[in-house]
């Protein structure tokens, strides 16, 4: 067992979400989602083996600042400092998550993350339940979240990030700010504006042209033994 790699990607995968929210509470959504995209597509550039990879993701990056539009908020200092930390923690997390997913059969390794993040990130709760602000109506909502969010979503990454390369995960990953404009449009009427659309397109280009050359082949048998899938990939 890869202890060490275990507590790291707990760590990280509670505190991206704790900063991320931190942030969110400080500055604009979108503006926090823009920041916070640098991590994962810093990653992909760096991980990459060939230079013209390097081309997609600040493609994407281009395409995720004209979808949030950040220059339509006031900026204050200390939520893009969150953004910028819940960003380091998600390319740090990209990057655990696929050391962690090839030394463990399925997704035994989340079940054992999980937990980790749920330790690490107890004192940032423990003021709001002392100081008289915790419902336990909201016992049932987290649970809920916690469900959708780490179980559901960071498994199937932990699976997709096993098959992929890094350029080609971190840059899918910035599809999610067009699915939001997306899910605005069809659900609450929000139409985007021109620029987004054009952010759109740009996201969309730089996630398929990623996805053409950053295919991983998955060691079969890292899914169905336990041994082999503890030997690095």
């Amino acid at each position: 067992m890869d202890l060490p790699a275990l507590l790291a990607l707990g760590a990280v995968t509670g505190f991206m979400t704790t900063f991320l929210l931190a942030a969110v509470d400080r500055i604009p959504l979108g503006t926090a989602v823009a920041i916070e995209f640098l991590g994962p597509l810093t990653v992909a550039g760096l991980m990459s083996k060939h230079r013209r990879a390097l081309v997609w993701p600040v493609l994407a990056l281009i395409g995720v600042v004209l979808l949030t539009e950040p220059w339509h908020g006031n900026i204050d200092l200390s939520g893009v400092e969150f953004a910028l930390l819940a960003g380091t923690c998600w390319g740090l997390y990209n990057v655990l998550t696929q050391h962690v997913g090839n030394r463990f059969s399925g997704i035994s390794g989340l079940s054992l993350t999980i937990p980790i993040a749920a330790l690490v990130t107890i004192p940032v709760g423990l003021p709001q339940v002392f100081g008289g602000d915790f419902t336990w109506w909201v016992l049932l909502a987290a649970a809920g979240i916690a469900l959708i969010t780490p179980v559901i979503a960071f498994g199937l990454e932990m699976l997709a990030l096993r098959r992929m390369t890094h350029t080609a995960f971190g840059t899918l990953l910035s599809i999610e700010p067009a699915f939001g404009i997306l899910i605005g449009l069809l659900v609450l009427a929000q139409t985007p504006t021109l620029v987004q659309l054009v952010g759109i397109a740009l996201v969309i280009l730089a996630g398929a042209a990623a996805q053409r050359g950053g295919t991983r082949t998955a060691d079969p048998d890292s899914a169905e033994t336990p041994s082999t899938a503890k030997e690095p990939a």
